[in-house]
């Protein structure tokens, strides 16, 4: 025999409530224009030796990959050979390298990237 209990009662009509509430608040606010993001102020370049590897990061100027399209107009390289980074919507940084570990600069990304390669050369990122 299944009854309800005046717990799950209260429970429900406190869930409705706080949904109807909830509603009510973002009924205002979704119909009223987003303001725009803050435009991200560009990272300064580096040159520095990490780890026995140099590390160079800049404004690229359209000859790497993708002409730096996902970085922002940002090129980073490790010994020579360029380091695919992007910028995501937050304003962090990944790589090709820790795409799931976003750091907050492109050093950083590139740092990170010099870790994880233990050594290794960074062998280009070709598309087929």
């Amino acid at each position: 025999m299944s009854s309800i209990t005046r717990r799950r009662a209260l429970g429900v009509a406190a869930g409705a409530a706080g949904a109807a509430a909830g509603l009510a608040l973002a009924g205002p606010a979704a119909a009223a224009p987003r303001a725009a993001a803050p435009t991200a102020t560009a990272p300064e370049p580096f040159d520095e030796v990490y780890q026995g590897r140099r590390i160079q990061g800049g404004p690229s100027h359209g000859s790497g990959h993708h002409g730096g399209h996902h970085g922002g107009g940002y090129s980073v390289t490790i010994d020579g050979e360029e380091l695919h980074v992007m910028r995501n919507a937050d304003g962090t940084w990944i790589s090709v390298i820790n795409h799931y570990e976003p750091v907050a600069t492109p050093r950083a990304v590139a740092r990170a990237a010099v870790r994880e390669l233990q050594g290794a050369p960074l062998v280009p990122l070709t598309l087929s």
